[in-house]
């Protein structure tokens, strides 16, 4: 379970802080405008590199004094020597990845370890959706309709287990989250999180056979 989240940011990016050591080298993938690593090196003092796909929102980083880098962060990390980051994070990016495992094989090689969010797609009110009105659902955090939105796999707690397990990733910690207020305040799940939990959030490291 994550100690207690900072409160000025978003739920899921503040369990994620809450897991990062002071003085640790981090690399932010779709690091958006800059938030999370921001919050880390005021208050960690963290070596922080950020890679965002949006022109906008990496300006933005830069403008924040951080280093962030724009471009496509699957070609992006190949330059990384091995272990080169103690954590590299994906939030929130893994549901929109065509090929999940080659990417999460790429950053074990220059991570020590990885921290992995996404939103739960077996939450009860997408439940209900599929079982009520036989459509493809839509909520808070999955708000785009099947034929424009920009993910194209849908994920569960129970999925990324699984799937963590297959290709040789240790789950070190992880924290199931039920989110609100347009997910700036939420609280940790801890019964029935695969039905309760908006977004998973998991700290893996590569197992000694892999």
């Amino acid at each position: 379970m994550a100690s207690t989240p900072p409160r000025q940011l978003r739920f899921d990016l503040a369990v994620i802080a809450s897991w990062i050591k002071p003085g640790a080298h981090i690399l932010d993938l779709g690091c958006g405008k800059g938030d999370l690593l921001a919050w880390l090196k005021e208050h960690k003092n963290i070596h922080g590199t950020g890679i965002e796909q949006d022109k906008e929102k990496a300006a933005s980083c830069i403008e924040r004094g951080l280093s962030v880098l724009q471009g496509d962060l699957k070609d992006e990390v190949m330059d990384y020597p091995n272990e080169y980051f103690d954590v590299v994070i994906l939030s929130q990016t893994l549901q929109q990845v065509y090929q999940p495992d080659k990417l999460l094989k790429s950053l074990a090689r220059i991570g020590k370890q990885v921290i992995v969010s996404f939103p739960n797609f077996s939450h009860l009110s997408i439940r209900l959706q599929l079982l009520f009105k036989g459509q493809a659902p839509k909520s808070r955090q999955l708000p785009y309709s099947w034929y424009d939105t920009p993910n194209i796999r849908i994920i569960t707690l129970e999925d990324f287990r699984r799937f963590s397990k297959d290709v040789g990733y240790k789950i070190v910690k992880e924290c199931a989250i039920n989110t609100h207020d347009h997910d700036r305040s939420g609280k940790i799940v801890t019964f029935f999180s695969n039905l309760r939990a908006t977004y998973g959030v998991f700290l893996i490291e590569k197992t000694k056979s892999s």
